[in-house]
């Protein structure tokens, strides 16, 4: 009976350290934002990665990895399940290049699932010096335009996700890594929609008497 317990006792403890585990990689949140304008929601943030011995190896031998931002808008309803008003997704894809020994980071607006990464369309490339600098640009953005005004207006909560895609690498790699924890890298935030709408003010040209009016710097 108490062999039994005691064993019981081990197997949960490694299940607790294995799920442990499996969420050691979550990104470090460095800022977190959402902006509601009369245009939309505008989502802003900088995410601190440091990936695993595993993951920046496999990054040296040049082999891309795909991260992806995912942002959904509910809005709440008594009467059912909350209704999902917007969404939208962002693919990075992450590689070295060799002869240029610079890294090469390209944006899709596109999901890209099932295809491999093969069938996504960039839309923007950007090349950094250091794999630092460029895991910094995966996990930076700035006014993401989520969700449109008519959205934004009856949204309540916004789910983000921020994970390393295992389903977009090379076939090989993809066998048995499931389950490691190195390779599992992701992110999940609820952000409340802001119920103040930020409305930028335009500059407007000076007329001729406010012109006038301007006095000039005394010498």
């Amino acid at each position: 009976m108490w062999r039994w317990l005691r064993t019981f006792v081990c197997v949960c403890g490694m299940a607790l350290l294995l799920s442990w585990s499996a969420h050691a990689r979550e990104p470090e949140t460095l800022q977190l934002a959402l902006q509601r304008t009369p245009e939309g929601l505008f989502l802003s943030a900088r995410l601190g990665l440091s990936p695993a011995h595993a993951v920046e190896d496999a990054l040296q031998k040049s082999v891309p990895l795909y991260f992806v931002w995912q942002a959904d808008v509910y809005r709440k309803r008594w009467y059912w399940t909350d209704k999902r008003v917007a969404s939208t997704v962002r693919t990075l894809r992450l590689a070295y290049q060799p002869l240029t020994r610079r890294w090469r980071l390209s944006l899709s607006n596109d999901a890209g699932a099932g295809s491999g990464g093969a069938g996504l369309q960039y839309a923007l490339h950007q090349n950094y010096a250091t794999l630092a600098e460029a895991l910094a640009g995966v996990g930076r953005i700035s006014r993401w335009h989520i969700a449109d005004g008519p959205a934004a207006d009856s949204a309540d909560r916004v789910e983000l996700v921020f994970r390393l895609d295992l389903s977009l690498l090379p076939r090989p790699f993809q066998i048995g890594m499931v389950n490691q924890p190195d390779w599992t890298v992701e992110l999940q935030r609820e952000l409340r929609v802001p119920e103040h709408v930020e409305v930028e003010k335009s500059t407007e040209p000076l007329s001729d008497k406010d012109e006038a009016d301007v006095a000039e710097p005394q010498r």
